[in-house]
């Protein structure tokens, strides 16, 4: 939904303090790459909702301060203003948020490790772009995954960091050879397709996936149909290949392929039948990452994150010769929104994760 003309627009044009508040709501809708301040309200909402249902309202303030955080640090390192009115630099910041307090108890440890990984997420962003643009290809939610994994990591080392969630560490072994039955009807599957895109924040909550979903609906049409397609495709293929139950109905294996159906569907290239194939392809391609994921880093007792998403999309970015890109926004140095990309601009997630 374009908002160029928008009331808000022009008051955050000429207010200081609103201006930083859409900074701020763009870059939390960034995550599913929408350039858009209320997509990004209802993000943050779903993310306030989750967390209050949970009982663990760390994990919303932790999103809240981070995304702020990693805000002022590009404002700080005074980087591309295009980029940066884009929420470029905040959407990393807001998943590192979300994660760290999921994964790790709650303690001023805690709160100190999150600070600075919402910080470092800022330069890691920027490291990231400047790699990726030798390619063309945006940074994605890379720069988050990176970021996140060494906090985690980290908690193995310091008495001071207690761990909340994660492992143990294990060696990967073979699945039992049992198909998962899902015991509660229609709903249960319901519910477990709306929990994909709500656990892209992180979130297992339905609700939450809904109001994720109506935020992408404000924003364009497309992405929300891309991202329920993602998420239901991730739900029959898993379900089909005997994946963990309990993984299927949290929604374990749909947040990557909900991320990587929006980037490959709407995104970066134009929708049209050929392109859904395309992005059909790599969606069912994430979840089988997915699960090699999982198994590739059992052994460390981390999770994957969106990394399933970052490879399986790079990888589809890469050939793209014969699939006019969707022009999106600018990028330093990079080709995603076309042959010429501005020389100012210093992002690396067109109007996502661009990214992601």
């Amino acid at each position: 939904m374009p908002d160029g003309n928008s009331a808000w627009t022009r008051m955050a044009q000429d207010n200081a303090v609103i201006r930083f508040i859409d900074i701020n709501l763009r870059g939390a809708g960034q995550v599913i790459f929408q350039d858009n301040p209320l997509t990004g309200f209802f993000f943050l909402a779903a993310i306030v909702w989750g967390a209050y249902v949970a009982g663990q309202p760390a994990i919303a303030i932790g999103a809240i301060v981070a995304l702020v955080v990693a805000t002022v640090t590009a404002m700080l390192l005074d980087v591309d203003e295009p980029s940066l009115r884009q929420g470029l630099f905040g959407f990393n910041g807001v998943l590192v948020g979300a994660a760290v307090p999921t994964f790790l108890a709650v303690n001023g440890w805690m709160w100190f490790l999150l600070i600075v990984g919402a910080a470092v997420s800022t330069v890691v962003m920027l490291a990231v772009s400047n790699v990726m643009k030798t390619w063309g290809a945006p940074a994605l939610t890379f720069p988050f995954v990176l970021t996140t994994w060494f906090l985690v990591l980290a908690a193995y080392s310091f008495g001071h960091l207690p761990i909340a969630s994660m492992g143990p560490p294990a060696l990967p072994h073979q699945a039992a050879a049992v198909a998962p039955e899902l015991s509660g009807a229609n709903w249960q599957l319901i519910e477990a397709w709306l929990k994909g895109p709500a656990q892209v924040f992180l979130i297992n909550n339905a609700v939450s996936g809904v109001l994720v979903v109506i935020g992408l609906l404000v924003s364009s049409a497309w992405a929300a149909l891309f991202a329920l397609i993602g998420s239901a495709v991730a739900i029959g293929l898993s379900f089909g290949l005997g994946a963990s139950l309990a993984s299927i109905e949290g929604g374990l294996y749909g947040f990557s392929p909900v991320l990587t159906a929006v980037g490959l569907g709407c995104v970066f290239y134009k929708p049209s039948w050929r392109v859904a194939l395309f992005a059909l392809l790599g969606t069912v391609f994430t979840v089988i990452v997915q699960g090699a994921l999982d198994a590739t880093v059992a052994p460390l007792g981390i999770p994957t994150f969106t990394a399933p998403f970052v490879f399986v999309t790079w990888l589809f970015l890469l050939p793209k010769a014969k699939l006019q890109p969707h022009p999106h926004a600018p990028i330093a140095n990079g080709v995603v929104s076309g042959d010429t990309p501005p020389a100012s601009a210093a992002g690396a997630h067109p109007t996502s994760e661009g990214r992601p």
